[in-house]
């Protein structure tokens, strides 16, 4: 397995790089209703996913399916527009070699978005939430299997996933450009069916700000690569579980994504420089 995953980042790398148009600084997972801060990169190169041997292609509502390399907030980044998930049928190995991919293209660090149902009852949606830490609740891990020393360590250690200086420098990006910044920890889970009140209340009890059905893939696989990762999510729905939980819909969520997309965006562009 190890083997196999080393074999498809090299294959997957020889036909990406020549198209990228030279190294890059920052890597970018744009998630549900983020997608929008991809069309803001300057002198940008489009690479489909479709186009990249041994790439998943991106199914989600809201999610593009494309690279996009150029410069942002005066970085040179590379964007996911649009990421994969577990619920669309595809392995944590799958899941995993864009991010192998974009550390090949000479990022180092790299900042995960998402949105997410608030399970703490002080969120509202189109909040943003800082994220500290996770919990993986997914039942599975993109390590499993002999691992690629050339991809990284045998054992990561996930102790610090999002890194502190980086999220001590998007405290201070935040408030410098008046964003209001949640902080807590996301719980990731398999989807594709949005919580069970039982669940989201299971969540909470767990340790859990904020539950979604992404993410956790993508920053094991970032750590064990040896990237710096800070991690953003947008509030997209109150998910308390308690007695007032209401339905929802995916059109609520995206619209409350779109709402925190935005400070999200002016986030970014504060931080971008810094990074």
């Amino acid at each position: 397995m190890a083997q196999a995953m080393l074999e498809r980042v090299n294959a997957a790398a020889a036909a990406a790089l020549p198209r990228i148009g030279g190294q890059v600084e920052v890597a970018l997972i744009l998630g549900t209703g983020l997608g929008g801060l991809a069309e803001r990169i300057a002198d940008a190169r489009h690479i489909p996913y479709a186009e990249i041997p041994g790439l998943a292609v991106a199914t989600a509502p809201g999610h593009a399916g494309r690279f996009v390399t150029g410069t942002l907030s005066g970085r040179r980044v590379v964007a996911m527009q649009g990421r994969l998930h577990l619920y669309e049928g595809w392995s944590p190995a799958d899941i995993a070699l864009p991010v192998y991919l974009m550390r090949r293209m000479g990022a180092g660090r790299l900042v995960v978005t998402n949105a997410a149902g608030g399970l703490n009852p002080g969120f509202r949606p189109g909040d943003v939430m800082l994220i500290e830490d996770h919990i993986n609740l997914t039942g599975t891990n993109p390590l499993v299997g002999p691992n690629a020393a050339e991809l990284g360590l045998r054992f990561p250690d996930m102790s610090r996933a999002y890194d502190p200086a980086l999220r001590a420098a998007a405290l201070a990006a935040a408030a410098r450009a008046g964003v209001a910044l949640q902080r807590g920890i996301y719980a990731g889970v398999l989807g594709p069916v949005l919580e069970t009140s039982a669940e989201r209340r299971f969540c909470r009890m767990a340790g859990g700000d904020a539950v979604g059905m992404s993410t956790v893939m993508d920053v094991i696989a970032a750590v064990h690569a040896g990237f710096s990762v800070l991690g953003l999510s947008a509030i997209s729905n109150a998910a308390t579980g308690g007695p007032e939980q209401q339905p929802d819909t995916i059109e609520a969520v995206l619209a409350n994504a779109a709402a925190a997309g935005g400070r999200i965006e002016r986030l970014l562009d504060e931080l971008l420089p810094d990074l």
